[in-house]
């Protein structure tokens, strides 16, 4: 078949994804542009000039740099133990991983709640133990509390996209590393880690940009306490505020950081692709 016979083809099967891309990407942003600019543009000014957007900005990046990070490392450690594991389990252990994915954000943080809260179970074992329930039960609360109710939806992520990386490496390169006077770290940082960077730089560029627009976790656990972009925007739109072409603007920021760190991932795993 000729390339030029193709082409319809081609178009038709990518109909549907364009029509999806149109309608839940493309037609929302212009939306939201829309209601950015209905006062002339002076939205991105007040943005601009309130501090409380730029602590915003500084946590979101903050958390949205840590939690994937850390998520990364336990995602890598998860995975390399499961691709070790018979086809069965580990396909056992991939459902019993994948199931944080179907909660929303809010089941989550108040499953945290019943666990680690004040009246939360591990801490009611700890006060047992004499620990104070006032200082244990706050740390769900806090940000590193949020970075780890962030990690319980990450890790599975990277799993799930670090794991066909890791299966499909050959191991006997790090046999031969080893038997050339290398440590296993040794052999698994130079041997195995720049071969399946790609997927590494992909899974954290995935989990940052969930981490930057999560909201239902981090409204129900921190409430407006921890300055992030994302309760920034429902401070704006909320009874308190209701300034909604300067929520339109700051949510084009977050969609643009959003898109900004997705397309790096797909730019590093793309370069390393074609030049492997």
């Amino acid at each position: 078949m000729s390339a030029r016979a193709s082409t319809p083809i081609l178009a038709a099967f990518a109909a549907p994804g364009a029509i999806v891309f149109g309608l839940f990407f493309l037609l929302p942003v212009c939306a939201v542009l829309v209601g950015a600019l209905a006062d002339g543009g002076s939205a991105f000014g007040r943005l601009t000039a309130d501090p409380v957007f730029w602590n915003g900005l500084r946590g979101t990046l903050v958390l949205g740099t840590v939690a994937p990070l850390f998520s990364l490392v336990v995602g890598f450690c998860v995975a390399l133990t499961l691709s070790r594991l018979a086809p069965g389990l580990r396909t056992a252990a991939l459902i019993a991983i994948s199931l944080p994915l179907t909660f929303s954000g809010l089941i989550v943080a108040y499953g945290f709640i019943l666990l680690l809260g004040r009246s939360g179970f591990v801490t009611l074992l700890l006060a047992e133990l004499g620990f104070d329930p006032a200082v244990t039960g706050a740390f769900i609360f806090s940000p590193l509390g949020l970075g780890l109710a962030y990690s319980y939806y990450l890790v599975p992520r990277v799993v799930l996209i670090v794991l066909p990386a890791i299966s499909n490496f050959d191991r006997n390169q790090l046999t031969a590393a080893r038997s050339l006077g290398a440590s296993g770290a040794r052999a698994l940082v130079d041997v195995m880690l720049p071969q399946i960077m790609p997927s590494l730089v992909a899974a954290f560029c995935l989990t940052s940009a969930v981490a930057f627009g999560a909201y239902g976790t981090a409204l129900a656990l921190v409430g407006t306490q921890v300055n992030i972009l994302p309760l920034v925007l429902y401070s704006k739109v909320s009874e308190t505020g209701t300034d909604l072409p300067a929520a339109s603007a700051a949510s084009l920021v977050l969609v643009a950081i959003c898109a900004l760190v997705v397309s790096i991932g797909e730019i590093v795993g793309r370069g390393r692709k074609a030049r492997g």
